[in-house]
């Protein structure tokens, strides 16, 4: 299996460092699967679109306000916010990986994109592997930001943060924009018990499901994420279409992630660069 294992360096890249003022917005509800799903379209009409998932308990915002800008001044974006986040009421059933892909695969159908690339952070990330396995015609190139695909894979002490986690433990920032933008803000209580529970519950991936995803992936983390770079790097070596690159830094910093990013920071500018690169191939190329 050929691979490309990127050692970074942070170059900042003028190129895509794109004024959100400068980039069409549109924003809108549709009916998924019995959810009324919030999504955003940024950038010029036309082409081939890049589908951006947000981060567990995040907003469009706080997972990619500062990188958004930066991709779509190359390329039609959209965003969606999934069960119980952000601008989307939840549903009375728990929230699954698998769900969630669902919905994103029924609102590029509603649409009207037969075809995507996808870019997922973190729950995100899992639900976007969700998307290329049980929807592969969606899919055709796959950005995997800090994710995993079993629990030993968790770095040691974060399921025992999982457990006693609660609403006034969130990040400020993912609670303020909960708050601020959730059509139940008081329900925030439900929106933790919910991401823990499915974190919690989870039945590790079996190897031959990652092996089966075709579409090209290029896996991003830190190198002090919440996956140790062992997992990270046995997940790289399942995909056979699969490039790595390890970031310095924590969960997300890399994307500018509003809980991690150290403002003033070029690293989203460079991530950017790299995505757009690679999103830029052909099908059959890595």
């Amino acid at each position: 299996m050929k691979y490309l294992v990127y050692l970074f360096v942070l170059l900042y890249m003028q190129t895509f460092a794109a004024s959100p003022d400068t980039v069409p917005v549109k924003s809108g509800y549709a009916t998924v699967n019995g959810l009324r799903m919030y999504y955003e379209i940024h950038g010029a009409d036309g082409g081939l679109p890049l589908l951006l998932l947000p981060g567990g308990g995040s907003t469009i915002q706080t997972t990619y306000g500062v990188i958004l800008p930066m991709l779509s001044a190359h390329r039609r974006v959209i965003a969606l916010e999934p069960q119980g986040h952000g601008h989307t009421a939840d549903r009375n059933s728990p929230f699954s990986f698998e769900q969630d892909a669902d919905d994103a695969a029924a609102l590029l159908s509603q649409l009207g994109i037969a075809q995507a690339d996808v870019m997922g952070f973190s729950n995100g990330g899992n639900a976007a592997m969700q998307l290329a396995v049980r929807h592969p015609s969606k899919v055709r190139r796959l950005v995997l930001c800090s994710v995993f695909y079993k629990k030993e894979g968790w770095v040691p002490g974060l399921e025992a943060m999982f457990r006693k986690a609660d609403a006034a433990g969130m990040p400020p920032a993912l609670r303020n924009a909960y708050t601020s933008t959730s059509p139940h803000p008081q329900k925030i209580d439900t929106l933790v018990s919910k991401l823990m529970g499915r974190l919690l519950t989870f039945k590790d991936w079996p190897d031959s499901m990652l092996r089966g995803i075709q579409q090209p992936v290029l896996l991003m983390a830190g190198n002090q994420d919440v996956a140790t770079l062992a997992h990270t790097t046995a997940l790289f070596q399942l995909f056979p279409k699969g490039q790595l690159a390890i970031f310095p830094g924590g969960h997300g910093a890399y994307l500018g992630e509003a809980a991690a990013w150290v403002p003033g920071s070029r690293a989203p500018a460079s991530t950017a660069a790299m995505v757009e690169e690679f999103l830029a191939c052909s099908s059959s190329e890595k």
